[in-house]
């Protein structure tokens, strides 16, 4: 655990950089709490076959801070989320006991999150190891810049063991794990500017130790990262893509001091969002998970803040069946699957309809081991393909397998993508 320090009198001139209003917010008229736009959300986070491992972490996250209480699914998903912990142990990505740490301690008390100390110590041990690969290895973390961000945010939250000469030196702006080949990356930016906001108001609070120009490189760091963050929104109110809107409402809300209220109508895109989720976007549990705490205007710093968290009373029928829309009549889809490395692979795939990607790789792989042969881990996004034909993905070499629908790049993962009849499907050896 850290010691508390007192920031030096000079330091307190930088007051004048923190909001007099820490949050804006924007969330969901409670007319709304239990209509369809909300249901579809809860019902993937609870019904999902992937909520499971590391997602049932973020659901398990999501529900609390919102409040949303149902005893029997608390225990079902902390049970899930201690029993994936055990199991994979140090095998665990950073990201992983950083999602835990979140989950299982959101909303307790500080006697309750003592159980989890040791979670904390083994991610300042991940954490360590992130920064040390970065230094061998041209600046590339062994997992992403927005797990090392996740990381930050839980040490910070929970007591953990962080320097913030280190988060000064790799969290700048224009380092280029911010981006994603020349496109930044609007769910990265989102998350450090969470971690960076929880770690300036330490200094302030004199839970750390620093001095005034770090707290000045950080505050530079968060207006920067909010600018790129808002340069990314769309005309529909859209901010980088659908599945990054949620957490960059989340890091708007808590730095609006950083901005001008015309930069940004939030209520355009929370009605933006709301038809989103009216028309299914939000197939994986993470993505719902990561959607609805913006929604009711709480965000992952308030997962330790008993006034705030999980202080909601929502009386929402969470096991009540939600309508879907009817599929076409045809109960079998037919498409073309590919692989492309230094030559091309081609095969025609039939799968029920319904299906996801994920399942017409599984088919092809079933048609030929050899050429379709692949293999995928379970992320906190869901499945997550590793390798194909052998030829693994590599953080320090940036690559990566891509999957593209008539040529264009997927924003959906494998496992969420809902493939149509006639598509060209394929996944493409690819650097970023």
């Amino acid at each position: 655990m850290r010691q508390s320090h007192q920031l030096p009198l000079v330091g307190l001139l930088l007051f004048s950089l923190i909001p007099s209003q820490l949050c804006a917010i924007c969330e969901v008229s409670q007319e709304n709490y239990s209509c369809l736009t909300i249901l579809p959300l809860l019902n993937t986070m609870i019904n999902s076959k992937y909520t499971r491992g590391i997602q049932a972490a973020n659901v398990l996250l999501s529900l609390r801070l919102v409040g949303i209480q149902d005893q029997s699914l608390e225990r079902q998903l902390t049970k899930e989320v201690k029993e994936n912990e055990e199991k994979k142990g140090l095998d665990l990505t950073s990201e992983q006991p950083a999602l835990v740490i979140l989950a299982l301690g959101a909303c307790l008390n500080s006697d309750e999150t003592i159980t989890y100390v040791h979670l904390v110590s083994q991610l300042e041990k991940k954490f360590q190891e992130e920064i040390k690969n970065m230094v061998t290895h041209n600046g590339n973390p062994l997992t992403n810049y927005y797990q090392l961000s996740l990381d930050v945010l839980a040490l910070c939250l929970f007591n953990g063991n962080y320097s913030v000469t280190e988060v000064n030196k790799y969290f700048t702006p224009e380092n280029k794990n911010f981006y994603f080949g020349d496109q930044f990356s609007v769910g990265t930016g989102a998350m450090a500017v969470l971690a960076l906001t929880c770690v300036k108001r330490s200094i302030i609070n004199g839970q750390i130790k620093a001095n005034e120009m770090d707290l000045k490189h950080i505050n530079n760091y968060i207006e920067s990262l909010v600018k790129k963050i808002l340069h990314e929104k769309k005309e529909n109110g859209l901010i980088g893509n659908v599945f990054s809107t949620g957490e960059a409402m989340q890091a708007l809300s808590v730095s609006t001091n950083y901005y001008n209220q015309t930069e940004w109508d939030c209520q355009q895109t929370l009605q933006t969002v709301l038809k989103e989720i009216s028309q299914g976007s939000f197939r994986m549990p993470t993505a719902a998970a990561q959607i609805l705490p913006a929604l009711f205007g709480k965000t992952y710093l308030d997962v330790n803040n008993g006034f705030s968290c999980g202080s909601g009373s929502f009386n929402i029928p969470i096991h009540e069946p939600v309508p879907v829309e009817p599929r076409s009549s045809s109960s079998w889809v037919s498409v073309n699957y590919t692989v492309k490395t230094n030559e091309t692979y081609f095969t025609n795939v039939t799968v029920k309809n319904g299906s996801v990607f994920l399942d017409v790789m599984k088919r092809a792989q079933q048609i030929n081991g050899t050429v379709f042969r692949f293999t995928y881990v379970e992320s906190s996004w869901g499945p997550y393909i590793t390798s194909v034909q052998g030829l693994e993905a590599n953080n320090n070499d940036k690559t990566y397998w891509e999957l593209l629908s008539e040529g264009k790049p997927l924003s959906q993962g494998v496992g969420s993508y809902v493939v149509h009849n006639g598509e060209n499907l394929e996944v493409r050896w690819s650097t970023y």
